[in-house]
């Protein structure tokens, strides 16, 4: 088996990259060197910052000088680029509603991954990689489900990573989602507080008194024959917690795999729906460098929108 040796690189620290661990640094420039490699170049002092040894856990400074050393590995380690002549790849630069600097939003589609992975040969943000190769740096800020669509946040810079992450953590990011439930929701329903245990086997969701606090808030948007289309507001960030919260109130989403039900599938198929009608619509953050509070909208593909119009004719 051919063996493949990566060239030395220097690379100047600059106030976005500086703050991290060398380690993580290094597995991230290094992408498709096993993280075993990493450490150990690290350990035998072949990676140099500003000509010295450092331990893994150095955190990078400004102005430092990183030597990352010529590294050989197997050539069926190192992963063909994505290309961007693949149809589902190129399609994506249609799908990006705001793009600065700072960072990229993305009106992903349904069936696309956020990344590659579990036999899965790309995701969102490899395809998007593809399409900016010039971008220095292009991370996940958040996740959402392969089967939602809709609003993905991408940082163009650590330090919109570092500030948008933050925001997360601190609850001060709204976010809104559009899902069409099975039956009549109840206008007093606003609020579902039910606390979620995701079992480690099957990651499946359910509501368990052990699990952790969740608290989804709900509005209706619109009321059909045998069908809603809600407003749905995580407040906690919990695996599949929308769509755990509705099938708990007796209104799954449609056309949801593992919580859904097959007789609600069976209805909406006839309007056009074949996929999991939940769509991260509307989000409310502050912008990383201005700091001004940024609105953005993420319209419904066309097929949803074609579908809702046919729900109308059935009312």
């Amino acid at each position: 088996m051919s063996e493949i040796r990566t060239k030395v690189q220097f690379v100047d620290i600059d106030d976005d990259m500086a703050g991290q661990r060398i380690d993580n640094f290094l597995r991230n420039q290094l992408k498709n060197i096993p993280k075993s490699v990493v450490y150990r170049i690290v350990r035998k002092g072949e990676v140099r910052v500003n000509k010295k040894r450092v331990k893994a856990e150095y955190k990078l400074q400004p102005g430092d000088l990183v030597r990352i050393p010529p590294v050989t590995v197997q050539e069926k380690q190192q992963e063909a680029p994505v290309s961007t002549k693949l149809n589902k790849v190129a399609a994506l630069e249609s799908h990006i509603i705001h793009e600065d600097d700072h960072l990229l939003i993305l009106n992903k589609p349904s069936g696309l991954a956020v990344h590659g992975g579990s036999g899965l040969k790309f995701g969102a943000i490899e395809a998007l990689r593809a399409l900016r190769p010039q971008a220095r740096f292009l991370e996940l800020v958040h996740r959402i489900d392969r089967d939602t669509s809709g609003i993905l946040l991408v940082a163009k810079k650590r330090s919109a990573l570092r500030h948008l992450q933050a925001q997360f953590r601190e609850k001060t990011v709204q976010k809104y989602y559009f899902a069409l439930v099975m039956g009549q929701w109840k206008p007093s329903c606003r609020v579902v507080n039910a606390p979620l245990l995701k079992n480690e086997v099957n990651s499946i969701v359910r509501v368990n008194p052990n699990g952790k606090a969740s608290e989804t808030r709900f509005k209706i948007l619109e009321a059909f024959e045998q069908a809603t289309l809600l407003q749905a507001s995580p407040i906690t960030g919990r695996t599949h917690q929308i769509r755990v919260h509705t099938q708990y109130t007796g209104h799954p989403i449609a056309w949801d795999d593992r919580y859904g039900d097959r007789r609600f599938d069976a209805y909406t198929a006839k309007v056009g729906i074949d996929r999991l009608f939940l769509h991260a619509a509307n989000i409310i953050f502050q912008h990383p460098a201005s700091e001004e509070q940024i609105q953005v909208h993420a319209p419904l593909d066309q097929k949803l929108q074609t579908a809702l119009d046919k729900l109308r004719t059935l009312t």
